[in-house]
């Protein structure tokens, strides 16, 4: 690659550098770059030609090839919540935070209201699995656990891991629609495969490898 590279820092231009040189400076996705075939400031992140260095640092941009599919991910939710839900149901059970009635499973036929232990457990287990997501969405993972094991990953438009905030709210919408389920189906019929609350929160799940 022949291209040459400056740095700028504040009112400093410094360079030209070769493609190696850059690459070995540890620069960031918001250092400020002018190429000699094209003048115009930009963000290290904006150079396609520097997607694989920061793709070795951790960082993926979303991009047309690597947004994960509606399917990959619905494996992920699968794994996640019945994982989930496993753990909590039986943690809550056996410490006896939450006990049933003896009669429950006769009782389990949809004739009868639920009892106010299975709305318990099922808010118990909403609220922890808003919790767990949002936690590890906003580590180092950047995934949850299902996810991870599939090879993806919930990022803002510059590849970062999600803050705190962002990752309650875009989760918030994760929980609303265990519900209902159709809102997932909002991932079809977007540009960047994005449910509704990825739009809402201005995420995106991609692919890592």
């Amino acid at each position: 690659m022949n291209e040459e590279y400056y740095l700028i820092e504040g009112e400093q231009k410094s360079g030209p550098y070769t493609f190696k040189e850059i690459t070995q400076m540890d620069i960031d996705i918001h250092t400020e770059i002018i190429t000699a075939s094209n003048d115009k400031q930009q963000y290290a992140s904006e150079l396609p030609e520097l997607n694989e260095y920061f793709e070795g640092k951790g960082i993926y941009f979303p991009t047309e090839d690597n947004l994960a599919s509606f399917w990959r991910r619905a494996a992920a939710f699968l794994i996640d919540y019945f994982g989930w839900y496993l753990i909590v149901s039986n943690i809550a059970l056996n410490a006896g935070w939450i006990k049933l009635p003896a009669n429950f499973a006769a009782d389990f036929s949809g004739k009868k209201p639920l009892p106010p232990e299975m709305l318990q457990l099922t808010l118990m287990l909403i609220g922890s699995f808003w919790i767990y997501k949002t936690v590890f969405e906003s580590t180092g993972l950047k995934a949850s656990l299902g996810k991870k094991i599939l090879r993806m990953a919930v990022v803002d438009i510059d590849g970062q891991r999600l803050s705190i905030p962002r990752a309650l709210l875009r989760n918030l919408g994760v929980v609303l629609s265990i519900t209902i389920w159709v809102p997932f189906l909002s991932v079809f019929f977007s540009e960047h495969r994005q449910a509704w609350y990825d739009s809402w929160a201005r995420t995106y799940v991609i692919v890592t490898s």
